[in-house]
């Protein structure tokens, strides 16, 4: 799919000097690419008004491949695209790929977007058999014309505290004064329900359904169509009526503003080469997007896109949620598919490659799923797996391991084997063991797992040892572990292995402050009467490890931010023991650098004695 051409409405003027229309992904375009530049500069580009293209091109020999991305243009932003053509400023250039009738079944086509609806923005498959001729790929401009279809042809649905469902009007009586702010357009061109006049609005007003002038092939025929209306207003007003009526005819149908050039080429290969070309700035262009294409293309069974986009969605409703993205279910179908490269590259999915992943296709999901169950009922969220493919050797291992219903698994052996893969996890998360050389590491680990005798137990130790890491931390990354801020990336992750008897599986743990942190504020400190340094220490150590626990999210809840002593005073016999709180003589807030020293060692301990 391709990448998303700006959003209009949320950019800076499109204008350079008032005398070109460009988005600043084509400028940033420009300038990386020089050689390219030089090269479309001797291109031959074909000419089409407007309403040629939109009439006759569109959604009848003109599609979308699947490699492009969604329509994600503002009603704003189309109403400036009508703006500038009105005032005589360029749209830039078009890159159509032309596909020869004999090979137009190779490739899935989608539709434009003719009525945009926001509840279900997506493109619709198209079907091509019945087109006895060649037929052609946007593989440059879909935003800009999708936006002229839908302006001309078709209704924009959003919603803004409730549902509005509009067209494209402009009116005719609003006098075209150029501003020196080049966010002012020109022109009053509105999305609207319909075409009564704003009774907010004082200024003239006659407003024209911009789609009604591809109804004449004359613009003298389009001023008479609206004579009679105009008859009540000023001959100034309806001066200015036919002259606008009389230019959008000529912008829409006379004039030749859509400048396409074709790319003949069947190599699939040199097409990608040329749609990553023209998409080089703006949002960055994800191989994901080339590589479902692909997929898509060359599936015989199944609609890649839908299937891997409707099981990204599914991953990431797992638990309490995840952002699981398109690369990483392509990542894992090459990573969990038998004897195939996991380069993420484009000549990797091939049309062999491809049919075995449409093959392993249940299994790949099967895998993957129970890898995130698992992780997520051992309470990782989306915040503290900072690295995602560190999933897929334990995907990779439930694969071999093959049995039913393990994650949910309450029998002996399977939950000593889920308690590993636990703590494996949050160690090599712990040690970046992933942050160098990914498909490296990844290649090595399925090679490790793919040795075992048999697996019946996670290969720790062997994996360990391949990514050259030890199960126990150094004294130095301990001090560093402890030194943990509360809520970020790694506290969850230290403070679960703090935690080795615990029973995490579907419990909500929260992290909590054991001293509550509101306490901690400089105009409460002061109130204490604590001097600046004392003031310092106690800033310095309450929000890391040093002061946080694991407490369910009934006991959260119950505690709030009560004061510890009290709250500790009212819990069971082994709450001490459970966090790992130390014995003082008093636990109020006085004692609290005290609090911090002892259950330093008790914790740097509990980290001592790591071991999986």
């Amino acid at each position: 799919m391709k990448r998303r051409e700006k959003d209009l409405s949320r950019q800076k003027p499109l204008f350079k000097n008032r005398n070109t229309f460009t988005t600043r992904r084509e400028n940033s375009a420009t300038r990386k690419d020089g050689i390219n530049i030089r090269r479309k500069s001797k291109m031959s580009y074909i000419p089409k008004t407007i309403s040629e293209v939109v009439s006759e091109f569109l959604n009848r020999t003109t599609f979308l491949p699947a490699i492009q991305r969604e329509y994600v243009w503002g009603t704003y932003a189309i109403e400036k695209l009508f703006d500038s053509i009105m005032g005589d400023f360029p749209i830039s250039t078009f890159l159509f790929w032309k596909i020869k009738e004999e090979n137009k079944s190779e490739w899935v086509a989608y539709e434009f977007i003719r009525d945009y609806d926001a509840e279900a923005p997506h493109n619709k498959e198209a079907s091509v058999k019945g087109i006895n001729q060649d037929i052609y790929f946007v593989l440059d401009g879909q935003q800009r014309l999708t936006s002229l279809f839908i302006g001309l042809k078709g209704s924009y649905r959003y919603f803004y505290y409730r549902w509005h469902k509009t067209r494209l009007y402009l009116n005719l009586l609003k006098e075209p004064i150029k501003d020196d702010n080049p966010e002012e357009l020109t022109y009053q061109f509105k999305f609207r329900a319909d075409a009564q006049p704003d009774p907010r609005d004082s200024s003239p007003q006659y407003w024209y359904l911009v789609g009604d002038i591809l109804n004449f092939d004359d613009a003298e025929d389009a001023k008479r169509s609206i004579k009679q209306q105009l008859a009540g207003f000023s001959d100034h007003e309806r001066d200015i009526a036919n002259s606008h009526i009389g230019r959008l005819h000529s912008r829409i149908s006379t004039a030749r503003l859509l400048n396409y050039y074709e790319e003949k080429s069947q190599d699939y290969d040199k097409v990608v080469e040329a749609f990553i070309r023209a998409n080089t700035g703006g949002v960055k262009l994800e191989y994901s997007d080339i590589l479902l294409s692909t997929a898509t293309a060359k599936w015989a069974n199944l609609n890649a896109r839908e299937e891997i986009h409707s099981f990204t969605d599914d991953l990431n409703a797992i638990g309490n949620g995840y952002s699981f993205g398109k690369d990483f279910v392509l990542k894992g179908c090459l990573y969990l598919t038998e004897g195939l490269p996991i380069q993420y590259k484009v000549k990797n999915f091939n049309r062999t490659n491809l049919e075995k992943i449409e093959n392993a296709w249940p299994k790949i999901k099967d895998n993957l799923e129970e890898a995130i169950q698992l992780a997520s009922r051992f309470g990782f969220s989306d915040k503290n797996i900072v690295s995602k493919i560190a999933l897929l050797p334990i995907a990779y291992y439930l694969g071999k391991l093959g049995a039913k219903h393990f994650v949910t698994s309450s029998n002996k052996e399977d939950v000593r084997n889920q308690l590993i893969m636990q703590k494996w996890l949050a160690l090599v998360l712990l040690k970046n063991a992933f942050g160098g050389s990914s498909d490296t590491t990844l290649t090595n680990l399925q090679q490790v797992i793919n040795e075992q005798p048999d697996f019946k137990s996670f290969p720790y130790e062997a994996m360990n040892k391949r990514l050259n890491i030890e199960a126990s931390f150094t004294d130095s990354e301990i001090e560093n572990l402890l030194a943990t801020n509360y809520s970020t990336k790694y506290s969850y992750l230290i403070l679960a292995l703090l935690y080795p008897e615990r029973d995490w599986k579907d419990k909500n743990y929260h992290e909590d402050h054991v001293f509550p942190k509101s306490e901690f504020t400089n105009a409460k400190l002061k109130a204490r009467g604590y001097d600046d340094a004392k003031i310092a220490e106690y800033q310095k150590w309450f929000n890391c490890i040093l002061n946080l626990e694991l407490l369910t999210d009934r006991e959260n809840l119950e505690k709030s931010a009560e004061d510890f002593g009290d709250w500790f005073a009212s819990r069971d016999a082994n709450f001490k023991d459970r966090h790992a709180i130390p014995t003082l003589e008093s636990y109020d807030f006085d004692s609290f650098l005290e609090f911090i020293e002892k259950r330093r060692t008790i914790l740097a301990r509990k980290l001592k004695a790591f071991s999986i």
